[in-house]
Order: C-alpha cells, then structure tokens, then sequence
C-alpha cells in the first residue's frame, strides 16, 4: 500500500497493515546529543570544581584570619588577668 492509498482509507476500516508504518517511512533514531555537547557536563563540573575551590581558599584565609586574632586577643586577655 502506497501512501497516497493510506491516506484515501477510512480509519473505520483500516487494518493493522494500513496502520503500521512502511519499512520505507520509518525514521532513523536521532542521537540524544549532539558530537559539539559532548564534553559540556565534563566542562560545566571543571568550572564548579574550580569556583568552590576559590570559595574554600577565600573562606579558609578569612577563618585563619580571625582565629589568629582571636588567640591573639585571648592571649593578652590572660596576660593581664595574670599579672
């Protein structure tokens, strides 16, 4: 059955044949991604690594920071109770 007959028969009438698809008319599956996406989940996790790796840096420098000013200010706190 050619597709201008399929198109000339009644739904009401039509048989499994008339519904399936032609070995012709099939289509070829299409890839779920392109060849130019392939490494953008590898790139996107590169750049997520690097920034939270920047974030630990600043916050670590940041708690080192106020902990050395924290021992140092206790330090002489004690000096001078000691005293």
């Amino acid at each position: 059955m050619s597709i201008d007959q399929a198109s000339t028969v009644d739904p009401q009438e039509a048989t499994d044949a008339d519904r399936r698809p032609s070995p012709t008319t099939r289509r070829t599956p299409v890839p779920t991604r392109r060849r130019s996406e392939r490494g953008e989940g590898v790139i996107s996790t590169a750049i997520a690594v690097l920034i939270v790796a920047f974030l630990g840096i600043a916050l670590w420098t940041g708690f080192e920071g106020m902990m050395n000013s924290a021992t140092e200010r206790t330090r002489a706190q004690v000096e001078q109770i000691g005293e």
